[in-house]
């Protein structure tokens, strides 16, 4: 099935309410969980690309006190969703917000212990630049956890996915999802990204029926 976009930024309130109604807590805090455990160090500078309503990094905040986390995203409206979601946490010193294009990152090479990023890159017409600046700011033995939906086979795939969302999300966000699982990648489409910019160490993997998932451990060097 042919990968057909949808815009790179959602930036209506409408579109960052609707967003953040979903209920992905369960997935959210397993995605937590595992960048945690690709981190395992007491201090670790975080960068969440592409980070919607800033549910993740509360998440993080609230798992590793003693870790940093910068949150950015284009869509200012889910910027303002996640500030408040952030104060409500008791985080805001603790994570910092900045409106930023993920492709064009203002951070110095190597500054990242850890980059992560859920549910960006089937946003991006061309993931390209994006693979390539998560690899310059991430530390040479930084950790990595990249992932998004995976684009079905064919249209009868893509409507059981539909389907299985059930009727918790509404015609709305259902077809928000029917677009984004149409807008992703292939796991062949991620494997060419990783080699022709040269990300080293990465493991990527098909990690649900709908999800791909790119991962590296953060390692001292000696």
């Amino acid at each position: 099935m042919e990968r057909v976009l949808e815009p790179e930024v959602m930036d209506t309130w409408e579109e960052a309410i609707d967003y953040d109604a979903m209920d992905f807590t369960e997935v959210n805090t397993a995605f937590a969980k595992e960048a945690i455990a690709l981190c395992p160090t007491e201090q670790c500078l975080v960068l969440d690309a592409g980070t919607g309503t800033g549910r993740i990094p509360v998440l993080l905040g609230q798992m590793r006190p003693q870790w940093q986390l910068m949150a950015i995203d284009l869509a200012q409206n889910m910027l303002k969703i996640a500030a408040q979601h952030i104060q409500q946490a008791g985080l805001y010193e603790q994570i910092s917000l900045a409106l930023v294009d993920a492709k064009q990152l203002p951070y110095a090479d190597g500054m990242f212990d850890l980059v992560i990023s859920n549910s960006l890159i089937h946003h991006l017409p061309d993931p390209v630049p994006f693979f390539q600046e998560i690899k310059r700011v991430t530390k040479p033995h930084g950790g990595l956890l990249i992932r998004d939906l995976l684009r079905p086979v064919d249209e009868t795939t893509m409507n059981a996915l539909v389907d299985s969302i059930g009727n918790e999300f509404d015609h709305r966000q259902q077809k928000l999802f029917r677009d984004s699982l149409h807008a992703a990648l292939t796991l062949n489409e991620v494997n060419q990204l990783v080699t022709s910019v040269g990300l080293v160490g990465v493991r990527v993997y098909q990690s649900s029926d709908r999800h791909w998932t790119m991962e590296r451990s953060y390692h001292v060097s000696i």
